[in-house]
């Protein structure tokens, strides 16, 4: 091989090797900058797990603005440019997303995109009032408290549901139950339904036709069970009373109904003024039932109704001892000196209303 030869061979063998670790460099920057780009959108990027809100209407920046705000994610940058990639800026959905710890920037992005929601528990319990329903309800749905209030009211939405603006409380039995965030009153108040036609199931509806009684009376009576007692195994027996009462031909007087017409369920004595107050839901002044439930009733108010004890009490009266308990009576004589020994015990401790 000659000189020249020689040369030639030396510089394809450079070149060679430059080609060779040109490569190698590239494969190096590639599976680094890969690296990144997997790191950065398909590991854990949640911050601070929480709740993200999206409302009807909102933008990109408004979705933004708001992780922003509560911290959420690690690397914004990285997911502004994943959403622009996957169109999810031009796509925005409103809901409630909880964005768990351990999501990736891209399985938020899809779920965003998706408008995969997370569902919310919506529970509710101590209402007594449509005004309290409603406040506590637009806690896990997107419309406000105004909205759910006013189809509280609206008589031709309530007809068509079998309610009025009375007995519209008899539908919603506190529990806990999945709602989707944007779920529209009306919706909601449909689902609601279903779930009343449920738990009024052939066994409730027989032991109900027994009583002579409506599930919508067993639910009212319930409710005045309810305000009376806090013990769950004296509702039974208290349940019994005014259904005794009731046969009986006699008034309820039932003092929650009093303190419902009144408007103060803070009352401790009920007096000769409030028991004169006009009202439907007096049951001092009238016969039966009120036109509707003084609260929301709870399932086991209205299984002890339905459930009640077999007694021959007439009366009750809540024991001296504040212990939350009451005492029973057959007949009025009893009962009377069972409340003498309670108001005399309301006297000592200077307790007046």
């Amino acid at each position: 091989m000659g000189f020249t030869e020689k040369i030639k061979t030396r510089m394809h063998t450079k070149k060679g090797k430059v080609v060779v670790w040109v490569c190698v460099a590239l494969l190096v920057i590639t599976a680094f900058f890969s690296y990144k780009y997997f790191s950065a959108i398909f590991v854990n990027d949640v911050k601070n797990p929480g709740a993200l809100y999206i409302r009807e209407g909102a933008s990109f920046n408004d979705v933004v603005d708001s992780l922003k705000v509560h911290d959420r994610l690690r690397n914004m940058t990285g997911f502004k440019w994943l959403a622009k990639k996957k169109k999810y800026t031009a796509h925005i959905r409103p809901g409630y997303y909880y964005l768990e710890k351990g999501m990736s920037i891209n399985k938020i992005v899809n779920i965003l995109r998706a408008g995969r929601q997370t569902p919310m528990r919506l529970t509710f319990n101590n209402v007594r009032t449509k005004a309290e329903f409603a406040a506590k309800i637009d806690r896990y749905l997107m419309a406000d408290s105004t909205e759910i209030l006013n189809l509280l009211n609206n008589k031709a939405f309530l007809d068509s549901l079998g309610f009025n603006e009375n007995t519209i409380p008899c539908m919603f039995i506190p529990d806990t139950y999945e709602v989707w965030w944007t779920t529209k009153p009306a919706e909601f108040f449909k689902k609601m339904k279903e779930e009343y036609e449920r738990f009024w199931n052939d066994s409730r509806l027989a032991k109900a036709k027994k009583l002579g009684l409506s599930p919508v009376e067993v639910s009212t009576l319930a409710s005045i069970v309810q305000e009376e007692t806090i013990k769950p195994d004296e509702k039974p027996r208290v349940a019994a009373v005014y259904l005794n009462r009731m046969n009986a031909g006699m008034p309820l007087q039932a003092d929650p109904t009093v303190k419902f017409a009144v408007g103060d369920f803070s009352l401790r004595r009920i007096l000769q003024v409030h028991t004169r107050i006009n009202s439907p839901y007096n049951t001092y002044k009238h016969l039966g039932l009120p036109p509707g439930p003084i609260d929301f009733p709870y399932a086991s108010s209205i299984d002890a109704v339905l459930n009640h004890e077999n007694n021959d009490y007439l009366y009750f009266c809540a024991r001296q001892d504040f212990s939350g308990y009451h005492n029973f009576a057959r007949n009025f004589k009893e009962h009377f000196a069972n409340a003498k020994q309670y108001r005399s015990t309301l006297d000592v401790k200077g307790i007046k209303k």
